[in-house]
């Protein structure tokens, strides 16, 4: 096998130093199965601060014995390169980390504390291969397989009890123009797995959470959701998602709650959504059980759209997950039973929606319906009248939504009615919008004048009582069309 020149000049000048060094891991295993490796790692006899001497322009900011040495290639996999020295096992008692590095000059101890024997391969710089655990075997079979005993090794670091699992997906990859290659975990890693679950509470959320949205981006998360269910670990990590698991739905539904959700993210996956949409699609329904109400065809589930917002903020909050992300997929469930109903949607109802999602969210909120109904069983990702609400969502595009888009602002207002500032300009600029949203022909600032000349006849709370019935409205227009049409 032909290693990439950085990775060669690292290892030669370690050679000649007098260190044996080799490239390790995963790197090796991608080799094999003539995949990029998404990053290269080296393992070499030489300490730390040997390695540093040897390679001035490096970093060494922990206590587990790697260095971090920079190369100057144009490929974002070799511009970093880590290299660790060959270590042996010791107790972790907070299954992440060793209590204490010992090192050792001997590379079979080190390739024995690895994860998997697919990970346990090393190659030196000549391109010969270093295989003491069968690690070839098994990429042939295509089996997760622990190195020497499995629950030492996820005694060593829980979160392997994830990789194994993310492992299995990530490598199931469809050959050329045919079937996923079918990857395994080996039954006593699984049982291992299964008994040790728990285990996953110490680890930090941070870790957890990379690792989940290394699932989720893969090309099967629905196969990980229910390998994390059938491995007892998602009890641990989402356990909201598992109280849907054999909870029937009504006469629109073929699914449990639980089928419905990984087949939204599967189909979420297939069409190559962004990792919100792809939240979003797992956690839409994720309230459901809660909201439930009676048995059978006719069961409800109202206002498990606004419940389901807040389940996700919990659950990405407790995962650690970027408050940006957050927000958007709890911004996508909370809307995501919009009305598209050709006969019930107006242009002025696509403005409050366009008001309520924001333009630049809307693509992403008709995509989370397309995996919706797909998820469903629905034939048609996109049928005649999601088509139509798009057309409208075109349409309407450049109508004003919002106050900042009127033809007149804050500071007009205060010269043309003569006042100071104070919370009627702004309870004035809101009755305007809500004007507007029904009728975008009336953003026009001489209209919009005489009609806030008018609007300030009324004392403050005479605004707010109006303000308070145009809202009350558009929320009885709201749950009237939802009664009816909460369909998928």
């Amino acid at each position: 096998m032909k290693l990439p020149r950085e990775i060669e000049t690292i290892l030669n000048k370690l050679n000649k130093a007098g260190f044996e060094a080799y490239a390790v891991g995963g790197c090796i295993r991608d080799l094999l199965l003539k995949q990029k490796p998404k990053d290269w790692d080296i393992t070499t006899k030489a300490q730390p601060k040997q390695i540093q001497k040897i390679f001035p322009d490096s970093f060494y900011q922990n206590k587990f014995g790697t260095v971090t040495v920079k190369t100057e290639s144009k490929e974002k996999n070799l511009q970093e390169i880590e290299i660790t020295t060959f270590r042996t096992e010791q107790k972790y008692t907070d299954k992440r980390h060793p209590d204490k590095i010992s090192f050792t000059s001997n590379l079979k101890e080190d390739l024995a504390r690895r994860d998997f024997t697919i990970n346990a391969l090393a190659l030196d710089k000549k391109g010969k291969l270093i295989d003491l655990f069968d690690g070839q075997k098994d990429l042939k079979k295509k089996i997760i397989r622990a190195v020497g005993q499995p629950v030492d090794r996820f005694n060593e670091d829980a979160l392997r009890m994830l990789r194994a699992i993310r492992l299995a997906v990530e490598l199931d990859f469809p050959a050329k123009g045919g079937p996923a290659s079918g990857w395994k975990i080996e039954p006593k890693t699984l049982t291992a797995i299964q008994k040790n679950a728990g285990w996953l509470q110490a680890m930090a959320k941070e870790r957890i959470r990379d690792e989940l949205i290394r699932m989720i981006m893969s090309e099967k998360p629905d196969q990980s959701i229910e390998l994390l269910r059938e491995t007892k670990l998602l009890k641990y990590i989402i356990p909201e998602l598992e109280k849907g698991v054999g909870v029937s739905q009504n006469r629109h539904h073929i699914y449990t709650i639980y089928q419905h959700s990984i087949l939204s993210l599967k189909f979420a996956a297939q069409r190559k959504y962004n990792l919100e949409v792809r939240l979003a699609a797992l956690f839409h329904d994720i309230a459901k059980p809660q909201t439930k109400v009676g048995e059978g065809p006719e069961s409800t589930f109202y206002n498990h759209d606004q419940l389901g917002a807040k389940f996700a903020i919990n659950i990405l909050q407790r995962l650690k997950f970027p408050k940006k992300i957050i927000e958007k997929v709890a911004l996508l469930i909370r809307n995501h039973m919009f009305v598209y109903g050709v006969d019930e949607v107006t242009e002025a109802g696509v403005r409050r929606l366009l008001r309520r999602v924001g333009l630049k969210n809307i693509k992403d909120l008709i995509n989370l319906r397309v995996t919706d109904r797909l998820g469903s069983g629905c034939p048609k990702a996109v049928p005649y009248k999601l088509r139509h609400l798009e057309y409208l969502i075109e349409k309407v595009s450049q109508d004003p939504i919002s106050v900042k888009m009127l033809k007149i602002n804050g500071h007009d207002l205060m010269k043309i009615l003569k006042i100071e500032p104070s919370p009627k300009i702004g309870l004035i600029l809101n009755a305007l919008l809500a004007e507007v949203l029904e009728e975008p022909k009336l953003n026009n600032k001489q209209k919009l004048s005489q009609r806030a000349k008018e609007l300030n006849e009324l004392s403050a709370q005479e605004l707010k009582q109006k303000d308070r019935k145009i809202k009350e409205k558009k929320q009885e227009i709201d749950l009237e069309i939802k009664g009816k049409h909460w369909v998928k």
